[in-house]
């Protein structure tokens, strides 16, 4: 399936990757929410003229699925010379890297509170030098799997958004979702996998260490990593 067929890109943005739950929000988050977005919230015109929003022409990165924010925020404050854009739909994730962004003073980070599939839409082609992936819902159970967020649709939308020089990160602990994952990435035509087909990566050290890695790492799960790049 790619994007240029109408039937399979409608059933891709049917189909949704993730489910919104409550969850328990702290007055901080809550305040977060209230005080915050407005300032770091990218508007699809934004999102669009990317250098505006951040008043500057520097390189531009997106996180998918941020969680707390922990990567997003080590790279940002590693990294000042780039901005990150971060996506998350769950709301006390957001909260809570809004008060690490604001805490930190950073002023290279924005976010999207919406699917990525709206953010990557409203993008202009070849603005991403790099996109980041780590640890999504893995969707165990076989029926929920068309659920799972890296398929062959999306890697045709990054395809268009992403930079020639540009890569795709993508890291997960679940050993269904990696291998799924792989076949996926070398089956892609704009796709390479930089370790060779059907290969993990070795893990990036720049990575930070998240709660969701560290659960694995506690459990004695490996992490699938995928670096994949665009064929020249």
């Amino acid at each position: 399936m790619t994007l240029s067929d109408p039937a399979g890109a409608a059933s891709w943005r049917r189909i949704r990757s993730f489910v919104l739950r409550a969850g328990r929000m702290t007055a901080a988050q809550e305040r977060a929410l209230s005080e915050l977005l407005p300032h770091y919230l990218l508007s699809p015109h934004e999102l669009a003229q990317p250098g505006q929003a951040f008043q500057r022409h520097a390189a531009l990165y997106l996180e998918i699925g941020i969680g707390n924010g922990d990567n997003l925020v080590a790279m940002a404050e590693r990294h000042p010379e780039a901005d990150f854009i971060g996506c998350e739909v769950h709301r006390p994730g957001l909260g809570h890297v809004l008060n690490l962004v604001r805490a930190r003073d950073l002023r290279n980070v924005r976010v999207v509170d919406t699917d990525v599939r709206d953010l990557l839409a409203a993008l202009i082609p070849a603005s991403l030098d790099g996109v980041y992936m780590f640890f999504p819902d893995p969707w165990p159970k076989k029926r929920h799997h068309k659920r799972r967020l890296l398929n062959d649709a999306l890697l045709d939308s990054l395809a268009g958004k992403l930079k020639s020089n540009g890569c795709f990160y993508f890291a997960t602990d679940d050993a269904d979702y990696g291998e799924a994952a792989l076949t996926t990435v070398d089956a892609a035509p704009a796709w390479q996998n930089l370790a060779g087909v059907k290969a993990s990566a070795p893990r990036p050290r720049w990575r930070v260490v998240t709660r969701f890695e560290a659960r694995a790492r506690a459990a004695g799960r490996p992490v699938c990593e995928i670096i994949s790049a665009l064929r020249r």
